[in-house]
């Protein structure tokens, strides 16, 4: 028997083994690869619907996506004849290592998921957070961003974010003005009220409903405090705020109403 046609049949086997093998290879890449493709096409409509977050949608689809490729690519390099296993616990093995290194990363990550699928504010919203204050800037996957009250960016990670208490002054659409004013023990309580009232009636920015309200709520070593209560929209605010403070004064002072200051009493020693 010839060798050489020995040799000459043993490549043509080979041949055509490994060519059956890259050709299914081949055919399932291409399969696969328009399978994943209708897969994300139908999950993203699926969210659509759903109404999720935009900036949720892409990092979703595009994880989803890795996620299928590597399925696909770990499955056409067994077709091919390479062994798998070793290749997927290699691919277990960096995984594990990736996620004790980046573990608070993660759990921002995670806190980023439930942000956007919770929803307990918007960008626009103000909200009050991690004993800081601001409206939302960006929400992103690791981290949520505020313009605080003086213009600040505050960056807040979304792991503590979404595990902390989250109060939203945007969500009600109207906010409550919390003032405390002080007048002295010889003012009239009525009279006092009916003035504080007066004030909050003609200002342009409260709201008629829900009515404000002015309260005794405090009987002070040096003066009556009054609770007095107007609601606002969430962005007239800290106009109401600022412009009940000195109008509260001015119409005190007209009134010939005492607003009490601390007295301070020296006593000297005769030697």
């Amino acid at each position: 028997m010839n060798l050489e046609n020995i040799d000459t049949e043993k490549w043509l086997q080979l041949a055509l083994d490994y060519g059956l093998k890259i050709l299914g290879a081949v055919v399932i890449w291409i399969i696969g690869s328009w399978a994943i493709k209708k897969i994300i096409k139908t999950t993203k409509k699926i969210m659509s619907k759903r109404d999720y977050d935009e900036s949720l949608q892409k990092f979703l689809l595009n994880l989803l996506g890795w996620i299928l490729k590597i399925v696909l690519i770990v499955v056409v390099l067994g077709t091919v004849g390479v062994e798998t296993t070793s290749f997927a616990a290699i691919l277990a093995a960096a995984g594990l290592a990736i996620g004790l290194a980046l573990q608070g990363s993660l759990g921002n990550f995670a806190g980023g998921v439930l942000i956007m699928i919770f929803k307990p504010f918007k960008i626009g919203d103000l909200i009050e957070a991690q004993g800081e204050i601001g409206v939302v800037k960006e929400i992103e996957i690791f981290t949520t961003k505020l313009t605080g009250l003086s213009n600040r960016e505050i960056i807040i990670p979304n792991g503590s974010l979404s595990n902390g208490n989250i109060i939203n002054y945007t969500t009600e659409g109207t906010r409550r003005v919390d003032l405390v004013f002080g007048v002295g023990y010889d003012s009239d309580i009525k009279k006092t009220k009916e003035v504080l009232m007066n004030v909050l009636t003609s200002h342009p920015k409260v709201l008629k409903e829900p009515a404000p309200t002015v309260n005794v709520s405090e009987l002070a070593d040096s003066s009556i405090n009054f609770a007095v209560r107007p609601w606002s929209t969430a962005d007239d605010y800290w106009d109401v705020y600022f412009g009940i403070t000195e109008d509260v004064k001015e119409a005190l002072d007209k009134a010939g109403i005492e607003i009490p200051y601390p007295h301070q009493v020296e006593i000297q020693k005769k030697g």
